[in-house]
């Protein structure tokens, strides 16, 4: 069976690469726990300095995988799963540079706030649309976006659940670089490199520094988040977003 999560480490810098490209790499329950083991590792690992996010294929990723979601969705460790991963990637101590193109939906765009570089592909395109399958964003998405971007566009964001592409995503501070496509992984890897060869202990006191004000409250809003999640996948609304979904999905 091949691996859906898959780390490469090339001197300092560690890849971890979602490996479900046929299906945009949408992420199972399984696709989340290999993704936290890996991150909880590099922590530990002296060896790494860097760690780039990607998706193989055309896509970064196009959210949870919603038939796994459903077939988890009396599982109230499927919940746990998923907040373990964002509070892994929310307290990494090292760089991640996410290296993002295509669809990145969802948790594809909320992971981003995580990131502290991001290096997108011209053909990137956001969408945040949790409510329309009866859902609530997660992810701190509820704490970071207004703070980045004001009340009303963050609901439009994520309440219309507005689409926006990778001009829209670098002025709103998303993303940090747009390049062509061709280049993603090349202008990636570079800047990981870079970041790989400054003094380690400054990089990580520094981003413990920008990010320790708010980090306790960004733990406690992505459990809220989640909590609030697990019960509205037991929605009446959810219910019948879903049975919509998988219905448009089999026409």
């Amino acid at each position: 069976m091949t691996n859906l999560v898959l780390a490469e480490q090339n001197g300092s810098v560690l890849e971890v690469v979602l490996n479900r490209p046929e299906k945009k790499n949408s992420l199972t329950l399984a696709m989340y726990q290999q993704a936290t083991d890996f991150l909880r590792a590099a922590t530990e690992d002296k060896s790494i300095n860097v760690v780039i996010l990607r998706g193989a294929g055309s896509s970064f990723s196009a959210g949870n995988d919603i038939m796994d979601f459903v077939a988890s969705a009396d599982n109230p460790d499927a919940i746990q799963i998923i907040i373990d991963f964002l509070h892994t990637l929310a307290s990494f101590p090292k760089p991640v540079v996410a290296a993002v193109q295509g669809n990145a939906v969802g948790i594809g765009t909320t992971m981003l706030l995580h990131c502290d570089l991001v290096v997108a592909g011209e053909d990137l395109r956001c969408q945040m649309p949790f409510i329309k399958l009866g859902l609530v964003p997660e992810g701190g998405s509820t704490l970071l976006f207004p703070a980045m971007l004001g009340h009303r566009v963050a609901f439009e964001l994520m309440v219309e659940g507005v689409p926006f592409d990778a001009n829209k995503a670098e002025r709103l501070g998303v993303i940090n670089q747009i390049v062509p496509n061709e280049n993603l992984l090349v202008q990636a890897r570079s800047r990981a490199e870079m970041l790989s060869t400054l003094p380690q202990n400054s990089v990580t006191t520094s981003k413990q520094l920008m990010k320790k004000e708010y980090l306790q409250q960004l733990h406690r809003v992505m459990d809220e988040e989640g909590k609030l999640f697990y019960e509205s996948l037991f929605s009446a609304e959810a219910k019948e977003a879903f049975t919509a979904f998988l219905q448009g999905k089999t026409k």
